[in-house]
């Protein structure tokens, strides 16, 4: 079949498409909350008290887990699990691919007499063992040391995960080398947790709280992502093997009109939607919001915040998730920050906190911010991090992928800044100047029609543009992308806290130790943060041309690319503070360095491939038919006396010229790929692949505006954008 045909007839198929009615049969989503997970209430249930006291204080307190029990939960697991209909169990780990590993067994194992029965001891559910040889590790293990371990993180519960062939108990554990390195996404979030809840308790019982409990981050990562029909996917070779379209000329209507955000959400998008909840809450993941984004075929869904380290989970299984429910909708959900060039990418804004029980919400200001001193020390600490650590928060969200919205008109820049918004920026000059006095009330608006109850307006706006953005009660950094694991910015957020909150907690002892009054001591503090750092606030456009030159001037850096960034993790100083806290030691962050760094490169690399593959099997050939259409009409023109002149072939003419010549280059490109280091050969795909196959790019566009429409072999951003 040709691709001209294959791609009619993926519309066809695509237009034909019957939305499945929605199973309004089954239980409430109240119902189905948490019926897959065996979590606090599912233990209680069904663990002796003594152990289920044990297992919560773990959970809730962070204290060591008591291996004695671990039989005791694994036989209680496990036969939930098979009343779940589960066969087999995983330890599900999260490698520094960002994305989700797991290794299934059986519960099956065969007795002395040639039967089976089912089991699952507590060795097994506390340890495993993988390769370790297989998954990128930056240099950690060599290929012929394959032996690593999985851990069981009873801090996040086991769940089931549903097939219609058969069910599997999923276990989330650590992935850590025989010779203890942490290899995974997850060991570094739960070391920085720890390292954050002990400075930040130190903090508070400086403000005379005896009661004070562990100090949790908190995190509610929004979701953006596309979806197209999987019959316009599997006639996308580009999309099939890089996730994001390599080709595709500007579509006649893209989002100028702003007439897809918060728009009615199409049938079929809803379906899908409906289903993705219902599956979300039986994982115990708590969606929240959905909703049209701003591209066509773009959407959103958000969910309420959770521990950060749970949060992580759920965002992983989440995307799992997502992919499956839009399978079973004939529907295939991208999660590639740009798949459309053109159109607004994909971010995953990672909303955070910190609090507990006791103390609550550490980063609520209340109505009178100015008053209050152990929030402004809280949101200090903030500044004073994302000021000294920009660049460290920068490399935490560098990706080839991320690299394509990062700067761009539809996302923060890749200058890490700070919006704290007219009320408490207000509030922090008043301390500059000598001490908080006052802050700005919040106002009424006035609609002018009766029937409207009054509407508060709140004392500040808010900032899209910003990448670090306070948002009422929390911070919104923004830098992340769709498709990314939030691990990497919730490590790098909480040890620059646990650094900062050391530093301000250092300062409060000294100062009071040599009698300065307590509250003295914090203005005193406070001050000093907002003169030494206060650079990094900036409240307006940061798009804006102007900005780039103001925050250069600051002393603002400005990491454009995923290349400029991720060196900066390994200095010294992000070195020191990892080793310090316990975080990451100089050999992991290194490692960690390597490995996005030859993630970079050889997604560049396949790129490039595909690109070339695509252009010489699939475009030049359309492009060569039509061409000799139109001069065969040409000749037969000129044969007949006539004026033969054709434009369209003069400009069709050039523009295979040029989509061979790029060719060339870029095939010669890819056949010189090299380099001596991870770097070296990141900066070859940056200077070298990614102008080449930006150059073929603009030929092969130029080729879809001019060959006739039934020889052009890709499904085109107007169909795919449009048609659900």
């Amino acid at each position: 079949m040709s691709g001209s045909i294959s791609r009619r007839e993926a519309i066809k198929a695509v237009t034909a498409h019957s939305t499945p009615e929605c199973a309004t049969a089954q239980a409430p989503l109240a119902e189905l909350f948490g019926v897959n997970v065996f979590d606090k209430s599912a233990m209680k249930d069904r663990l002796p008290k003594s152990v289920f006291k044990k297992i919560s204080a773990t959970i809730d307190e962070g204290i060591a887990l008591d291996p004695t029990i671990a039989d005791v939960v694994a036989n209680a697991m496990k036969d939930w699990a098979i009343e779940k209909g589960a066969s087999h169990y995983a330890h599900v780990f999260y490698p520094l691919t960002g994305f989700t590993a797991e290794k299934h067994d059986s519960f099956l194992e065969p007795d002395a007499s040639g039967a089976s029965l089912a089991e699952f001891q507590g060795k097994t559910l506390l340890q495993g063992e993988p390769d370790a040889s297989s998954f990128p590790n930056g240099g950690l293990r060599g290929t012929f040391e394959a032996r690593g371990y999985t851990g069981w993180d009873v801090t996040s519960p086991a769940y089931i995960l549903e097939n219609p062939a058969g069910n599997t108990l999923c276990i989330p554990t650590v992935f850590i080398s025989w010779t203890g390195e942490a290899l995974d996404k997850k060991t570094p979030l739960l070391r920085s947790q720890q390292a954050m809840s002990k400075q930040a308790m130190r903090l508070l019982k400086l403000f005379g709280h005896n009661d004070v409990d562990t100090v949790v981050s908190y995190a509610g990562a929004e979701q953006e992502y596309f979806l197209i029909d999987e019959h316009f996917y599997y006639a996308r070779p580009d999309i099939m093997t890089t996730s994001r379209t390599l080709f595709g000329a500007k579509p006649s209507k893209g989002q100028e009109f702003d007439d897809h955000y918060f728009g009615a959400i199409p049938d079929r998008v809803l379906g899908f939607m409906i289903d993705l909840d219902r599956e979300l809450f039986k994982h115990g993941i708590p969606s929240k919001t959905r909703h049209n984004e701003v591209a066509p075929g773009q959407f959103e869904l958000a969910p309420v915040f959770e521990r950060s380290v749970l949060a992580h989970d759920h965002q992983q299984l989440m995307m799992t998730i997502m992919k499956k429910v839009a399978e079973n909708h004939g529907m295939t959900c991208l999660l590639h920050e740009k798949p459309f060039a053109g159109v607004n990418g994909s971010g995953k804004h990672v909303n955070f906190s910190l609090g507990n029980s006791n103390q609550g919400n550490l980063l609520n200001p209340g109505d009178t911010p100015h008053e209050n001193v152990q929030f402004l020390v809280f949101c200090a600490a903030i500044i004073r991090g994302v000021h000294k650590y920009g660049g460290l928060l920068r490399a935490s969200v560098a990706s080839a992928s991320n690299d394509h919205r990062l700067g761009a008109n539809e996302a923060p820049p890749a200058i890490i800044s700070i919006f704290l918004g007219e009320q408490l920026m207000d509030v922090f000059d008043q301390i500059a100047k000598g001490g908080a006095t006052e802050s700005k009330e919040s106002g009424v608006l006035e609609l002018g029609v009766d029937s409207l109850p009054p509407m508060k307006a709140d004392p500040g706006d808010r900032n899209r543009t910003s990448p670090f953005a306070f948002t009422g009660n929390r911070f919104e950094f923004r830098a992340p992308g769709s498709n990314q694991s939030i691990s990497d910015p919730m490590v790098a957020i909480n040890t620059i806290l646990a650094d900062s909150i050391d530093f301000l907690a250092t300062e409060l002892e000294t100062l009071t130790a040599d009698g300065t009054e307590f509250n003295a001591a914090v203005q005193t503090v406070l001050q000093k943060v907002i003169t030494d750092h206060g650079a990094v606030i900036f409240n307006g456009d940061g798009y804006a041309d102007a900005w780039q030159e103001e925050a250069a001037a600051r002393g603002l850096k400005n990491l454009r690319t995923t290349v400029d960034a991720v060196p900066f993790m390994a200095e010294k100083e992000n070195e020191d503070l990892f080793e310090k806290y316990g975080v990451l030691s100089a050999r992991e962050l290194e490692a960690r360095k390597d490995v996005i760094l030859e993630q970079y490169a050889l997604t560049i690399l396949v790129e490039a491939k595909e690109t070339a593959e695509i252009a010489k099997t699939m475009i030049l050939p359309a492009a060569l038919r039509y061409q000799g259409e139109l001069a065969g009409i040409a000749v037969s023109v000129k044969a007949a006396g006539l004026d033969a002149t054709n434009p369209l072939l003069t400009d069709l003419s050039t523009a295979v010229t040029a989509l061979g010549t790029s060719l060339a280059s870029l095939e010669k490109g890819i056949e010189a790929f090299h380099g001596e280091s991870e770097l070296e050969e990141s900066t070859y795909a940056l200077e070298t692949l990614i102008p080449a196959m930006a150059e073929v790019r603009v030929a092969a566009d130029t080729l879809e505006s001019l060959v006739a429409d039934d020889l052009w072999p890709l499904p085109t951003y107007n169909e795919m954008l449009t048609i659900l």
